[in-house]
C-alpha cells in the first residue's frame, strides 16, 4: 500500500475516442483508490469540441481552476473535423497551448521506446531499431510559436506572414536543465538539436547548453543540426539517448521519433514544468473511428504510467502497468491499429480490461518493489 496525503488527479476525455481510451484508465485511477493502493481524488472536466459544446469555449475557467487545484492532469484527446470552421480562437486545438500555459508547462517529453512484441510493426529494419529507447525534451512555450512579432500584414500592396523565431538565455537554460537531469537516470547522454550555422537563436541555444552541462560533469553532450538530426534518426536512431531542442524543431523530430516505433497508437507524452504534469497520448482523437469500440487505449495506459511516475512519485506502480501493457502484448492480443497475423484482435473496452488485469497481476505479484 502507499502511504502519504491524498494526490488530486483531473481527467480530461475530450473529444473524438477520448471518452473511449479514458474510460479504462478511469476505472484502475478509481479501484487503485478503492483499495487504498494509492490515495487520490478523482475529478473531470470539459476541454476541446466536447467543452467548446456545452460552454462556447474550448478550454473554460472552471477547467483551468481544476487543472491548477491539481497535483496531474491526465488528457485524452482533442478535436474534430466538425469544429474545423471555428474562429482560430475556439478550435479545440487552441485549448492545448492555452492548458500548457496556464500549467506552466515548459517541457514536453515524449519517449520513443520500442515494445519487442511490435517490432514488425516498424517500417525500419529490425536490427536498425533494435533496443530503440529515446526521449524527446522538446521546450514547450517559446521559440517560433510563441514570438513577436507575428500576423499577416501588407507591405507595399503584398501580403506577408511574418513568424519570430525567439529564445531567451532563461528559457533555453530550464529546458536544458530538464534533459540532463531525466538523462541523469538513463544512459546520461544529451544530444542538443539546433541550426546554429544559420540562426542566431540556435547560436545561443548552442552556448547556453554548453554551460548548463557543467552543472551536470556526468552526463554527455553532442550538438547536432536539425537537418542532420532527421536523418540519423532514420539511419541510426540507438545513438539518441535524450534529445533536447527548440519547439518547432521538436515539433517535427518528436513525430518522427514515434513513427520509429511503428505505432502511433501506443505512444504517451508528458507536458511538464510547471507544479502540475500534463499527461496524454499522442495519437490524436481519430473521430473516424470514435464510437466503434476500436481505439487503442494503450497509449493512454502508458501515459498514466508517466503521470504515476513523474506526477505522483510511484515508479513501481508505474512499471508495474507498463508491464501490464507488455504481458498483454505478449500474449498475443491486439487492437485493429496494431494488429498481426495470428494476433487475437479485441476492442478498445475489452483491451482495457486485460491491460488492467495484467497490472493486478503484476502488482500483486510485487512487481513494483523490483
Amino acid at each position: 500500500m502507499t502511504t502519504g496525503t491524498t494526490r488530486k488527479v483531473l481527467l480530461l476525455p475530450g473529444d473524438g475516442i477520448g471518452p473511449e481510451v479514458m474510460a479504462p484508465v478511469a476505472e484502475l485511477l478509481l479501484e487503485l483508490a478503492k483499495r487504498k493502493v494509492l490515495p487520490v481524488e478523482v475529478r473531470e472536466g470539459l476541454i476541446g469540441g466536447a467543452a467548446y459544446d456545452k460552454t462556447g469555449h474550448p478550454l473554460p475557467p472552471e477547467t483551468v481552476s481544476l487543472a491548477l487545484d491539481s497535483d496531474a492532469v491526465l488528457l485524452a484527446a482533442v478535436g474534430g473535423p466538425r469544429y474545423d470552421t471555428l474562429p482560430y480562437e475556439h478550435r479545440p486545438e487552441r485549448a492545448l497551448l492555452g492548458i500548457r500555459e496556464k500549467l506552466g508547462a515548459f517541457a514536453n517529453l515524449r519517449p520513443a521506446k520500442l515494445i519487442p512484441q511490435l517490432a514488425n510493426a516498424s517500417t525500419l529494419k529490425p536490427e536498425v531499431i533494435a533496443g530503440l529507447d529515446l526521449l524527446v525534451v522538446r521546450e514547450l512555450t517559446g521559440g517560433i510559436y510563441f514570438g513577436a512579432p507575428r500576423g499577416i500584414v501588407t507591405e507595399n500592396g503584398v501580403r506577408v506572414g511574418i513568424n519570430t523565431e525567439r529564445y531567451s538565455e532563461p528559457e533555453i537554460e530550464r529546458i536544458a536543465r530538464v534533459a540532463f537531469t531525466v538523462a541523469r537516470n538513463r544512459r546520461k547522454k544529451v544530444t542538443s538539436v539546433d541550426k546554429a550555422n544559420v540562426l542566431e537563436s540556435s547560436v545561443l541555444w548552442r552556448e547556453v547548453v554548453t554551460r548548463v552541462q557543467k552543472d551536470f560533469p556526468e552526463v554527455a553532450l553532442d550538438h547536432m543540426y536539425v537537418d542532420n538530426a532527421a536523418m540519423q534518426l532514420v539511419r541510426n536512431p540507438g545513438q539518441f539517448d535524450v534529445i533536447v531542442t527548440g519547439n518547432i524543431f521538436g515539433d517535427i523530430l518528436s513525430d518522427e521519433a514515434s513513427q520509429l516505433t511503428g505505432s502511433i497508437g501506443m505512444l504517451a507524452s508528458a507536458s511538464v514544468g510547471g507544479r502540475t504534469g500534463l499527461f496524454e497520448p499522442i495519437h490524436g482523437s481519430a473521430p473516424d473511428i470514435a464510437g466503434k469500440d476500436m481505439a487503442n487505449p494503450s497509449a493512454m495506459f502508458l501515459s498514466f504510467a508517466m503521470l504515476l511516475d513523474h506526477s505522483l512519485r510511484e515508479p513501481g506502480l508505474a512499471r508495474s502497468l507498463e508491464r501490464g501493457v507488455e504481458s498483454v502484448l505478449g500474449e498475443g492480443i491486439r487492437t485493429k491499429d496494431i494488429a498481426e497475423p495470428g494476433s487475437q484482435v479485441v476492442g478498445c473496452a475489452e483491451m482495457g480490461r486485460r491491460i488492467t488485469r495484467a497490472f493486478w497481476t503484476h502488482h500483486e505479484k510485487g512487481a513494483d518493489k523490483t
